[in-house]
């Protein structure tokens, strides 16, 4: 191999057995540490660090000590060992260093750095983003990208070894109705007609599957035009995205266990449940957790005791549901507990209040709402919430739609005040049985999933049952409190597809248009499949232990969906608005 002019080795790589060698290193300037007539650099490259000393030659240890911190220099000189007192155990090449012969600046440092790049989490996140080239240098940043990298050709590894073909399909496409607002493109070369940004990959591996192909994956960039969340991030991301023919349910899930617990495994030292996971029904889930993202870490559980209050005359309770919270040992709780926990549920999750009463030795309550429940009522209390002495309860009454968010967010919130959290698994269900419809904010009938979903029953459950009762082959996995992907059996027979969208308030002809191709493809003889899609930015987010989706992402937007780096969204030229026809209207709406 030809000999690189600016290094031999990079910044990881020398050890004892390499002194007395003479090399070439090139790197960034770390630190400088002036101690008069010696100079020490800590010379970094992205895999690592080695130390330079400068001495002896006045001139050379003055050049090196006005380098500015972050330029890009080239060092040779001889390897020779540290001394035993100034062994540096905290990185790879600690026990030698590089005796400088000669430095040469190759890209010098011109301007102040606007943050100190070893702290740079301290720093808000928009400067970050405008100096992400400078941000993405800090440890912590890199690790995270090479972690991404890792993380990425393990999957494709592991899905390849299943014997899935990986196949790329269009960046450029139709729009469709797939839950979000679509990117759009227009064309030059069809005035007023535009392209698309697929939200997922969703209807062309379906066709792959009409295709023949018999299982399909691809590492999928998907675009979807909706606000930013910790765990979202606007724009783009990326999933692991997999469909396969002549499969059920359980086909999907036994392929994805395997995967997601080997990648759980490889990359953290974290314990992980062994598979299978737990398969929670949406309903036990939305009873149990007041979430469909259940995070089981929290050994908390809700409980209904709407029977017992329809017998009550308590005002507050009067129509409607009860749940309750039992919180183990929470009798010896001070007041000052409580009331941080009722001013939460006022103030941030917007409840009228929040009651609970202790349980005290004799098995008698104590708290505001003690009097108000007879004695004849508490046994049947505490046996339906199996609920001991010296535990506390929590009150939630809502109606339906609003109790259940109300009573996951207040258990969520005792979980984390009350340290039961453990922090030192990853804990994975299936929510499944999702119901394939629900009422829409505006009354009417709609999705409540994926609407390319296979409805349980077939068309006999379209035709006689409640839409509200139908079950669709619709999954969700999730891991503490993420969900890290949203599956389904797909609708393969054209007639229930019409079905099931004609209930949704779809027109055949409205069909017709938005998935012309994927109804044109299922007339030709469709084999049943299925599949799912685990978002990589989240699997990320949980190994790398961050906080913030946007941590694991090289290049991000912020959370208002803004590149601040290179300024998009940004103005483009009259001339280019005139190659695609369009006039831009910018009045204040």
């Amino acid at each position: 191999m030809k000999e690189n002019v600016y290094r031999t080795y990079n910044c990881s790589e020398l050890r004892e057995k390499h002194v007395g060698e003479e090399i070439k290193l090139a790197g960034w300037v770390d630190t400088i540490r002036d101690l008069g007539g010696v100079l020490f650099i800590d010379l970094r490259d992205q895999y690592g660090i080695t130390q330079v000393v400068i001495s002896g030659d006045e001139e050379k240890v003055d050049f090196a000590a006005k380098i500015p911190v972050e330029s890009t220099i080239s060092v040779s000189g001889k390897i020779r060992l540290r001394s035993e007192e100034t062994i540096n155990r905290a990185i790879e090449t600690g026990t030698v260093e590089l005796f400088a012969d000669k430095i040469e600046i190759l890209g010098k440092r011109t301007e102040r750095l606007p943050f100190d790049i070893s702290n740079n989490r301290s720093v808000r996140e928009d400067l970050r983003l405008e100096y992400r080239f400078l941000d993405l240098r800090a440890r912590k940043s890199l690790e995270n990208l090479k972690l991404r990298a890792q993380l990425i050709q393990f999957l494709r590894t592991q899905m390849i070894e299943q014997g899935f073909l990986e196949v790329q399909t269009p960046i450029l496409t139709s729009s469709s109705p797939e839950g979000a607002r679509d990117y759009l493109v227009p064309s030059r070369i069809y005035p007023g007609k535009f392209y698309a940004l697929p939200q997922a990959p969703q209807q062309f591996k379906q066709l792959l599957m009409v295709s023949g192909i018999d299982k399909y994956f691809q590492i999928a960039p998907c675009f979807r035009d909706e606000d930013a969340r910790a765990d979202r991030s606007p724009g783009e991301f990326y999933q692991l995205d997999m469909e396969m023919a002549f499969a059920t349910q359980e086909d999907v899930f036994d392929v994805m266990e395997k995967v997601i617990y080997n990648t759980f495994s490889k990359f953290s030292n974290k314990k992980i449940v062994e598979y299978p996971f737990p398969r929670i029904p949406y309903k036990e889930a939305m009873l149990k957790y007041g979430t469909d993202k259940p995070d089981l870490r929290n050994p908390l559980e809700i409980k209904d005791v709407t029977n017992i209050f329809e017998k009550l005359d308590i005002k507050v309770f009067n129509g409607k549901i009860v749940r309750t919270i039992t919180l183990p040992n929470g009798a010896n709780d001070t007041r000052t507990f409580y009331d941080e926990m009722e001013n939460f549920a006022i103030t941030e999750c917007k409840a009228k209040g929040l009651a609970w009463l202790k349980v005290n030795d004799d098995r008698t309550l104590q708290g505001p709402i003690a009097k108000l429940i007879p004695k004849e009522s508490t046994e049947e209390l505490l046996t339906q919430t199996d609920t001991k002495v010296g535990d506390s309860i929590f009150f939630i009454a809502e109606h339906k739609g609003i109790v259940e968010k109300l009573a996951g967010e207040i258990r969520k919130e005792i979980g984390i005040r009350k340290n039961l959290i453990d922090d030192s698994v990853y804990k994975f269900c299936w929510i499944v049985d999702f119901p394939m419809f629900e009422i829409g904010d505006n009354g009417k009938l709609e999705f409540s999933h994926n609407p390319f979903s296979m409805p349980q029953g077939g068309m006999e459950a379209l035709n006689i049952k409640d839409p509200l009762d139908i079950y669709a082959y619709q999954y969700d996995i999730v891991c503490n409190g993420i969900e890290l992907s949203s599956g389904a059996v797909r609708n393969h027979d054209p007639e229930i597809m019409v079905k099931a969208f004609e209930m949704a308030g779809y027109t055949e002809e409205e069909i017709l248009r938005k998935f012309s191709a994927l109804f044109k493809a299922f007339h030709y003889g469709a084999p049943p499949h299925a599949g799912i899609a685990p978002g990589i930015d989240r699997i990320l987010m949980l190994l790398a232990g961050e906080e913030s989706i946007r941590e694991v992402i090289a290049f991000p937007m912020n959370s208002k969906a803004q590149d601040i780096l290179m300024g998009a969204p940004g103005k483009v030229s009259d001339r280019q608005l005139e190659d695609i026809h369009i006039k831009l209207d910018l009045k204040q709406r």
